[in-house]
């Protein structure tokens, strides 16, 4: 194993940070911690590297007990949001410093850093400053610096949130590319649920310092195992009891995707106007008034819209068909 998580609790004056959570890494995995902000995440993974300390329970790394080990010593790569790389060195300096620290003759350390320069496709930047890159080459450039030691875990704490929104999704794929080629068992931590269903081997969903649920993406948002799981990952559509004949009288969750847009009533159809229809290049997203006030959000295809874009205009009396939903 990895890393196991044991009973670990952590708190900070009256907040519950880590609250008895439990959990365990595969050997050579990506996981996902996905949770909102606040909800202990960070916390967890400081904790795995050591560099905050456990109020309760054990954590182990590749099988041993790392709990009371200090940060040098739990053969650990970090890296955090900003980059922290040093403004006067060089992309080499920076990417060969741990090695240096760890007395390597500088024959072996410039054949690392070349080969990590070469891995995270940035040969042709070694001799430039932290100031002359981009933020997605400055981030590479800290994960270069991170595998340098050869560490047996790998932590990510939200390393791309500082970036735009392409650049982000480009590093994503970087990233499980990268993974797969080092193989490195790596944690990393996010509250955007898209790089985490994207990058992420597992996904553990957190909130309020424990563990909702643990899951593939695919079983994370397919069959998710609370109302929290549900309304963070993906976006739902939450109807009382009045607007739907489903089960016990329970609200009924259903994603934007599971609703239609009907021509007229039909039996267990909800009343609804349009007031705003949006564009996403192959989808629509529609968004409805029901008679009460409620907004719903509804995702159509183009099959879906053919022939009806122009109708579908703001103040559209229109009916409302569900074709799932679930309840808890």
């Amino acid at each position: 194993m990895g890393i196991r998580v044991s009973d670990v609790s952590k708190t900070f004056g009256s907040l519950k940070a880590i609250d008895s959570l439990s959990l365990d890494v595969e050997t050579g995995s990506l996981v996902a911690l996905l949770g909102p902000s606040g909800c202990g995440k960070s916390t967890l993974l400081r904790m795995i590297a050591g560099l905050e300390s456990l109020d309760e329970g054990k954590i182990y790394i590749n099988g041993g007990d790392a709990t009371e080990l200090p940060v040098q010593r739990r053969n650990v790569g970090f890296v955090f949001q900003h980059f922290a790389l040093f403004k006067h060195r060089t992309v080499r300096d920076n990417i060969g410093f741990g090695l240096e620290l760890r007395g390597l003759n500088a024959a072996r350390i410039r054949e690392r850093v070349e080969e990590l320069l070469s891995l995270v496709q940035m040969q042709d930047y070694g001799d430039r400053y932290p100031s002359q890159l981009s933020g997605g080459q400055r981030q590479r450039v800290s994960l270069a610096r991170a595998l340098a030691v050869k560490p047996d875990v790998l932590l990510l704490d939200e390393p791309f949130s500082a970036l735009d929104a392409k650049v982000r999704k480009e590093l994503r794929a970087w990233l499980r590319n990268l993974h797969e080629q080092t193989n490195v068992t790596t944690v990393i931590v996010t509250h955007d649920q898209e790089e985490a269903m994207e990058v992420a081997d597992k996904i553990v969903v957190i909130n309020e310092g424990r563990i909702e649920q643990i899951g593939t993406a695919e079983e994370i948002y397919d069959h998710p195992a609370s109302p929290f799981v549900m309304q963070f990952v993906g976006e739902v559509n939450v109807l009382e009891p009045s607007f739907h004949r489903a089960g016990d009288g329970a609200p009924l969750f259903v994603r934007p995707h599971e609703l239609e847009l009907l021509d007229g009533p039909q039996e267990d159809s909800i009343p609804a106007t349009v007031r705003r229809l949006t564009t996403f290049g192959r989808d629509f997203q529609v968004e409805l008034e029901l008679e009460d006030g409620q907004r719903l959000v509804a995702q159509l295809n183009r099959d879906q819209v053919k022939g009806r874009l122009e109708q579908l205009v703001s103040g559209l009396r229109t009916h409302v068909g569900l074709r799932g939903g679930r309840q808890f």
